[in-house]
């Protein structure tokens, strides 16, 4: 269980789901204990983003990461779905150039970041792997229902429920519960794309959000059901879609967690709140390592490049 990077280089082009705004992302490796760092390189100098739950400035329909230089703040947006598949993949230390201030939305889920990932290879790094192993249960709450919590597990777990008044959440489940010790993120995960209301669209765009979405990069839900052609991938696509953004957001904490994750109604905002109560707490978790043979994560196959 050693740390992992990229074995070579990638790039990806694409345009950003709510700025609509194109740009290049490179994946490069990165040495062991660099952590997953962010470089916006249309700046000059280039401002670097060093993955952390501190980082996260915004949390309106996405995860934004902030970083403030000369009392300008400057972003990148939407970074969950690449957290997500960077921890599935297990990657601890890679650096993410782009070049504008929104990660692009490829298909609206994570699969088109595996398969980068997956091309540039894996590889294994000297030092071991350090993970998150949650000792005392965190809960953090909001004023609509919603709750997040972590406790103590040997594996990670994720339960995770959802409530929407809509047509098309009737007819699909609305809570599930993923073993990542055992169960594979590639194959019950990583294409559940993001959703969104027509309802609500008008409304987004006054916000300057939402300007890249179409339904080639998103679930479309007008008032009777399902706009795409398509339908849904799998009939369960919105919980698990919930999972995969939880899956990235809670991986801001920069290392992979050992422990039960379980939340309602919850999103971006208490993903990154309860992050922070985790770290605030005192003795909520440590920092631990695991022989080989004894990995308390399952990581999807990928090419390994010694």
């Amino acid at each position: 269980m050693n740390q992992r990077t990229l074995a070579n280089p990638i790039k990806a082009k694409g345009i950003g789901l709510h700025t609509g705004h194109e740009s290049v992302m490179t994946l490069s490796p990165a040495p062991a204990n660099a952590g997953i760092v962010f470089r916006r390189i249309d700046c000059d100098p280039v401002v670097e983003f060093k993955v952390s739950p501190e980082i996260v400035g915004e949390t309106t329909l996405c995860t934004t990461i902030v970083n403030e230089q000369a009392g300008k703040k400057i972003k990148i947006a939407t970074i969950e779905h690449l957290m997500s598949a960077l921890a599935g993949v297990g990657i601890d230390n890679i650096y993410i150039d782009i070049t504008s201030d929104e990660v692009p939305i490829m298909d609206g889920s994570s699969s088109h970041f595996i398969f980068l990932l997956q091309s540039a290879g894996i590889h294994i790094q000297d030092e071991p792997k350090q993970f998150a192993r949650i000792l005392q249960t965190v809960r953090v709450e909001n004023d609509k229902g919603g709750w997040a919590e972590f406790a103590p597990f040997d594996g990670y777990r994720l339960n995770f429920s959802i409530d929407f008044e809509h047509p098309a959440f009737k007819e699909t489940a609305e809570k599930m519960t993923l073993d990542f010790s055992s169960t594979s993120y590639f194959k019950e995960v990583s294409r559940a794309r993001t959703f969104g209301f027509m309802k609500d669209m008008e409304y987004l765009r006054a916000k300057n959000l939402g300007l890249g979405a179409s339904l080639k990069n998103a679930i479309g839900l007008d008032d009777e059901g399902v706009m795409n052609e398509e339908g849904l991938r799998n009939k369960d696509e919105f919980v698990r879609h919930k999972i995969l953004d939880a899956v990235g957001d809670l991986y801001m904490l920069g290392n992979p967690i050992v422990g039960e994750f379980t939340a309602h109604k919850s999103g971006h905002a208490l993903n990154n709140q309860l992050l922070r109560a985790l770290i605030n707490q005192v003795g909520a978790y440590e920092l631990t390592t695991y022989e080989k043979d004894k990995p308390p994560v399952r990581y999807g196959s990928s090419k390994v490049v010694a």
